[in-house]
């Protein structure tokens, strides 16, 4: 099975900047990771969809993402944040689903960027057990998050039907994007009509059911354009698309370029 580079094996840090080295798409089309994340927006604005819903983003505002959770991130030019990568199999813990935090309070704030900057340094550094410390850090990043969610007013009402029928939908698309079933396919096997997936979709993520599926895949094909060397027809038949060919078109279509005229991009810039 084709895969992409493994993930890091202990706890990272990383500004946005550093999470999509090879360019925007890699946070702004839905996807997801291997590694769970602890966002820190420290400037700027910008718009996150994940847990099925568009979320307006601003200044001093946390979000966790698990691992395996549909996400898309963007911040645009003016915004910065850092990330807190937490592998898989880390023994910490943290909340079942996404959350997004707004820290109003300035103490609240404060503690959190100075585990930021401290972790950074830690990294940065690389002393001896700089790896223990990191995880110290990670674990003292989880207090400050699941302290944040204890104090903050409970969730207002049962779950929406839509909010159900959202987080299934994302949950396919990370499971099955590589299966080649259509929109319609997926909500046929969600028990909906493929009109009330879009309508749910675009009123709850202002995108399509169909766009988010297409960036789903659209993601995955230039992950594995950029980090493998498999043939393009090898990558077509992991997505699910029925040729090479189709594949090509479906690239273009979405880039505006050829599948190998995207590897190419890639190697004149590394």
């Amino acid at each position: 099975m084709l895969q992409y580079p493994p993930d890091p094996s202990t706890i990272r840090i990383l500004t946005l900047a550093q999470l999509c080295p090879l360019g925007s798409w890699q946070l702004s089309l839905a996807h997801d990771r291997p590694h769970s994340l602890l966002i820190w927006m420290t400037r700027g604005q910008g718009v996150a969809m994940f847990d099925g819903r568009r979320h307006g983003l601003g200044a001093h505002n946390a979000l966790f993402v698990p691992a395996r959770q549909l996400i898309s991130l963007d911040v645009g030019r003016q915004g910065y944040g850092q990330a807190i990568l937490l592998p898989l199999g880390i023994e910490m813990t943290m909340p079942e689903g996404p959350r997004h935090i707004r820290a109003r309070d300035v103490s609240a704030q404060t503690e959190l960027t100075a585990l930021f900057e401290a972790m950074s340094r830690e990294q940065n550094a690389e002393r001896p057990l700089w790896h223990s410390s990191m995880d110290s850090y990670g674990q003292l990043a989880m207090i400050w998050l699941r302290r944040q969610l204890a104090e903050s007013a409970p969730h207002a009402g049962p779950e929406t039907a839509s909010a159900r029928l959202m987080r299934a939908y994302s949950q396919r698309l990370v499971m099955e994007h590589t299966s080649g079933e259509t929109m319609a396919d997926h909500a046929n096997a969600l028990g909906v009509t493929p009109t009330h997936l879009t309508r749910v979709c675009r009123a709850e993520t202002g995108r399509t059911a169909a766009a988010l599926l297409n960036e789903r895949i659209l993601h995955s094909a230039r992950s594995l354009l950029n980090n493998t060397d498999a043939a393009i027809r090898e990558i077509a038949e992991y997505l699910g698309f029925s040729s090479a060919a189709y594949f090509t078109r479906f690239i273009q279509q979405h880039t505006g370029n050829t599948p190998s005229g995207l590897r190419d991009n890639k190697k004149r810039v590394a």
